[in-house]
């Protein structure tokens, strides 16, 4: 391993144990310092494994990913003004301070899909691409409907009344998926469409299985500090969807909950490289390796 998956596994280890210990301090900032980490110690693994990683060969723009990972999530935070489906509980009362935290924690979000992504990639090998018939065949004329589709799940929720919206928290979860890939593949940017078409299927599934893999450890990390008396989040969707599809258990995510983590997976990929695009950043940071 890398000497700064060290760095990573000492975070983990200290912040679990300070937070049994009764450390208010890690109990308040447990999530972030968990998933800060995570995110070293899986680069330090990554590295060691593929020779290559976010902290030794893409420094400049790993700080770009955080940065557009706040800008991702404050989206979701926006919508869910309206959908109701969250709420922060035991955050700081100041209101620098309690900015820093959430500024801190969803900075962590995209590297952390990455960063796990990358982990089962480094691990997994990639299958001899298919012959170019057959990948030339894939997909044709579904690009358009699919942005239609997604511009509709999209604006949809934000159009009802709010005892309604709070029933449609899955179209945001799938709609920027089906909004930005196809956007994303006709300009040109890296898709996971286009990795399906050039015949790495199993990218698609590795990145669904990051993202479930990052929501087991988001709830549990979750659970941990709320059982501390600390930070976290808790579920305030309809009875009517906790009971049927979540479980009984008000403010927690048990495992049925854990579905729409796959496609968030795909979402935080799509919205970076639209984002980097938009912004530009193809000017002045190294290429897509």
């Amino acid at each position: 391993m890398r000497p700064h998956g060290w760095l990573g596994l000492a975070l983990l280890l200290g912040a679990e144990i300070l937070l049994y210990a009764g450390s208010g301090l890690v109990a308040t900032w447990f999530t972030p310092i968990m998933w800060t980490g995570y995110i070293v110690f899986t680069d330090a693994l990554i590295a060691h494994r593929a020779g290559r990683s976010w902290l030794t060969t893409r420094r400049r723009e790993f700080g770009f990913l955080g940065v557009l990972s706040v800008l991702s999530w404050l989206v979701f935070e926006v919508y869910n003004f309206k959908l109701k489906n969250w709420v922060y509980v035991g955050v700081p009362e100041q209101m620098w301070v309690r900015n820093i935290g959430f500024f801190w924690s969803f900075a962590t979000i995209t590297p952390a899909i990455f960063q796990t992504a990358g982990l089962l990639e480094a691990f997994y090998p990639r299958p001899s691409p298919p012959p170019p018939r057959e990948v030339q065949r894939w997909g044709r004329g579904w690009g358009g409907v699919t942005v239609l589709l997604g511009l509709a799940l999209v604006a949809i929720p934000p159009a009802l009344p709010d005892d309604l919206a709070a029933y449609t928290f899955g179209f945001v979860w799938l709609g920027f998926v089906a909004l930005l890939e196809p956007v994303n593949l006709r300009l040109g940017l890296p898709s996971q469409i286009r990795g399906w078409r050039e015949g790495n299927k199993t990218r698609l599934w590795l990145w669904l299985a990051a993202g479930f893999i990052c929501g087991l450890l988001w709830e549990a990390w979750n659970y941990q500090s709320l059982s501390q008396g600390g930070a976290g989040w808790l579920y305030t969707m309809p009875e009517l969807i906790h009971n049927l599809i979540f479980g009984l258990h008000y403010g927690k995510m048990p495992l049925a909950g854990l579905l729409g983590f796959p496609p968030f997976a795909l979402e935080c990929f799509a919205i970076y490289y639209f984002l980097r695009w938009v912004l530009q950043l193809e000017h002045w940071l190294p290429a897509e390796e």
